[in-house]
């Protein structure tokens, strides 16, 4: 047996878990009809396949029809979910994990525009910062009533075949009851300690009796809020203890912080640029006092840091659950001693950020991850040996080359600068973003591995393409800068890259003009407030840098304000002009009605890119598809077969930013699934 921490199995209960590793409940809005149909099955059961002792699933089930879903989650209070998770289930234990969920009644959490239109229960009437919905303060009926629906939801994942139940309590009707911010209520149900824990032990004793003691109970709660007047360190400790005490629950999942803010979420469930394993300390603070099973995920994206969490007793089992959607494979490759393989997490937090902005979860640079059924994370051996030349060393030209590789073809890479990465290496510029640069770092890694050749400072022409004598070349060269957006003055304005990168000195009273709403127009802006310029942000939309989502605006926000930046909406650059040394911009608004000018000494445009397909356009006529693409065969995962020209020499397709200005996630999509069908 190995002598790895994390290979060790761990006795919970009745339940003999492989490892200490685990995936916490999640929700990656995958269900359909709120049920885990087969997108969701597969996505759940590739974690199983990838060797991790325990996943849980939803984040979290909604056990009653006033709790609706603002993301797509599990309906855990209809029948006919339960043949849907004996499916699941039964496909987990397969595969030799075991497997949980996770319910939750959302409390304020919500909207009542949602679901049934009921309206939004809580303790009391104060309305959470982030979903707006001012609640109805409870009435004993709904407490009774609630209790009930938990109740049942458990039994339901019990007929299920599921192993256990997990309750979500932070930020969650449990929560709401415990904090003292969030419970107004007299009598029995809030007040002192007591009464504001009654709620949570009615309904574990309601679910106990209902399921029996050879059920997986656990609850997933904050032991410290980190706010004035919540629940606080000391108090959070006498909670676990309390909950131990109560002889309902097998353990403790613990969190700390609060989630009633973007901020307040993002510091609970890090991003990149912010610690690693901020609150690990703290959930062994807990499992020391408590001497329970304890459990914690936040932000341990590393094996090395895992390892560390169980050989230090900081915890009994570890979550690694962003990292898991990243790589499913984690446990298999410790086992296989291929480490060096496992794909790391970048804290992007692409995946959370769609779910709250009402998407599916897919990882920044994982395309296979929410798509199992139709993408794959192990490449099967191509049937045909092909030479494959690829233009462009980014995120897109890259994917394609590591897929292509591993699938067994000749693979041969020009790139025009003298490293690899694109766009990336701009991005890591940011200190704050540097993790990124190990999207490239894995990629290169990998190709190594598949002999894959590159040849960097070249500047591939048509000529050099073609003397390869290639089967198949992909065109991803990416895009340039596009400011040429202006009715005059276009010569007088840089560009995000451009102050990004460093090729221009930052002014000292900067407007940018942020038409793309994306990450390069706050990066530029961050790092002129550094450098001490005065900097205006200034966006047509009604809302600014949307592209950037929820949690990583946070700390683009905490620097930008610290730094005393302006934000104006609604307004957009139509003109710029000279006047001696300053930069006068005529402004006006898609509204209509407004014309305005104001002065600057720098003015910085962020609109997207412009392709850079020169190439492609000189390489297109001397091939056989003339660089059509079937969609019909690329959504299939059919090999592309496409003839136009019988007289050409090789098939052509551009991939990435080369084909128009979108994001590193759709990159990476399109490098995977053109070439896994080569």
């Amino acid at each position: 047996m190995s002598n790895d921490p994390l290979l060790q199995p761990y006795q919970l209960k009745h339940l003999t878990l492989r490892n200490r590793i685990i995936v916490t409940s999640h929700e990656p809005a995958y269900p359909e009809d709120g049920m885990p149909k087969e997108k969701y099955r597969a996505y759940t059961v590739e974690r199983a396949k990838g060797g991790v002792a325990l996943t849980m699933t939803a984040g979290s089930a909604a056990v009653s029809k006033d709790s609706p879903p603002v993301f797509n989650n599990l309906l855990a209070y209809k029948d006919e979910i339960v043949p849907w998770i004996r499916e699941m289930t039964d496909a987990v234990h397969e595969e030799g994990a075991a497997i949980m969920i996770q319910l939750t009644h959302l409390g304020r959490r919500t909207r009542w525009d949602k679901g049934d239109w009921l309206p939004v229960v809580a303790p009391s009437h104060h309305r959470e910062a982030s979903h707006r919905a001012f609640p109805k303060k409870m009435e004993d009926w709904d407490i009774e009533r609630i209790i009930k629906d938990f109740a049942d939801a458990a039994e339901r994942m019990k007929a299920g075949g599921m192993d256990g139940v997990e309750l979500e309590a932070y930020g969650h009707l449990i929560d709401q009851f415990v904090s003292p911010l969030t419970n107004e209520l007299d009598g029995p149900y809030g007040g002192s300690l007591d009464n504001r824990l009654r709620f949570c032990f009615d309904v574990f004793k309601a679910i106990r009796k209902r399921v029996g003691d050879d059920f997986i109970l656990g609850l997933r709660y904050t032991a410290d809020e980190c706010l004035p007047g919540g629940t606080s360190r000391a108090e959070g400790i006498e909670i676990s203890k309390r909950l131990k005490e109560s002889g309902l629950i097998d353990y403790l999942n613990v969190i700390r912080g609060h989630i009633d803010t973007d901020a307040g979420l993002t510091d609970v469930i890090p991003i990149q640029g912010m610690a690693n394993s901020p609150h690990l300390d703290f959930a062994g603070e807990i499992r020391a006092a408590t001497n329970f099973p304890t459990f914690h995920a936040a932000k341990i994206p590393d094996v090395a840091t895992a390892r560390h969490a169980i050989a230090a007793g900081k915890v009994d089992m570890v979550g690694m659950t962003r990292a898991h959607m990243t790589d499913p494979h984690i446990v298999r490759k410790i086992i296989e001693k291929r480490e060096e393989d496992i794909r790391p997490c970048v804290g992007a937090n692409y995946c959370l950020d769609r779910i709250y902005q009402g998407g599916a979860a897919y990882c920044i640079h994982n395309a296979a991850t929410g798509r199992e059924l139709t993408m794959p994370h192990i490449l099967p051996k191509a049937e045909v040996k092909k030479k494959v030349v690829i233009v462009g060393a980014g995120p897109a030209g890259l994917e394609a080359a590591r897929v292509a590789g591993e699938r067994g073809h000749k693979v041969v890479v020009f790139e025009a600068a003298n490293n690899p990465g694109g766009q990336i290496r701009l991005t890591a510029q940011s200190e704050r973003r540097r993790e990124m640069i190990s999207i490239i770092d894995w990629r290169m890694s990998q190709c190594e591995k598949y002999d894959v050749t590159f040849h960097f400072n070249s500047w591939a022409e048509a000529e050099t393409i073609e003397a390869e004598n290639p089967d198949v070349v992909i065109v991803a060269t990416g895009g340039l800068p596009h400011t040429e957006v202006l009715s005059r003055g276009n010569e007088l304005v840089v560009s995000s890259w451009d102050i990004i990168s460093g090729d221009v000195k930052p002014g000292t009273n900067v407007l940018i003009f942020d038409d793309a709403g994306d990450h390069a127009g706050l990066q530029a802006a961050e790092f002129l407030a550094k450098a001490g310029a005065k900097v205006e942000i200034m966006t047509p939309d009604r809302s600014f840098a949307p592209e950037v989502m929820a949690m990583n605006l946070v700390p683009y926000m905490r620097s930008l304000q610290k730094h005393d930046v302006t934000f104006t909406v609604t307004y957009r650059l139509e003109a710029v002009e000279k006047s001696g040394n300053q930069l006068v911009a005529h402004v006006g608004s898609d509204y209509g009605g407004i014309a305005k000018q104001s002065s600057f000494d720098q003015i910085v445009v962020n609109h997207g890119t412009i392709p850079l397909d020169e190439l492609y356009f000189e390489l297109k006529p001397n091939s056989t598809n003339l660089g059509e693409m079937s969609h019909e065969q690329l959504l299939s995962g059919e090999p592309q077969s496409v003839i136009r020209n019988p007289e050409g020499k090789f098939q052509l397709f551009r991939i990435g930013d080369a084909v128009a200005a979108r994001n590193t996630h759709a990159a990476i999509y399109d490098g995977l699934r053109i070439a896994k069908d080569i």
